[in-house]
């Protein structure tokens, strides 16, 4: 997978008040490292992970795997 930063992830964390990766990730429990690779598109996050930051951020959690299927769709056509 080609790495792809989540610019509306950013968005989505600084319009919920949080300015940076770090203190949101601790704030929902995650390791700030694994956090800050996922919104920079380096990993994509496990259900788990997924569950949190949707939640926190109020949104669905399957965009995170509709993204997915988009990309290797596309990566292959």
């Amino acid at each position: 997978m080609k790495k792809k930063k989540r610019y509306w992830l950013a968005e989505r964390r600084f319009a919920a008040g949080f300015k940076s990766s770090r203190s949101f990730a601790q704030h929902i429990g995650l390791s700030p490292s694994y956090y800050y690779e996922i919104e920079n598109g380096v990993k994509n996050p496990g259900g788990r992970a997924a569950f949190l930051i949707a939640e926190a951020l109020e949104f669905d959690m399957s965009i995170f795997y509709a993204q997915n299927v988009h990309l290797e769709r596309t990566s292959k056509a």
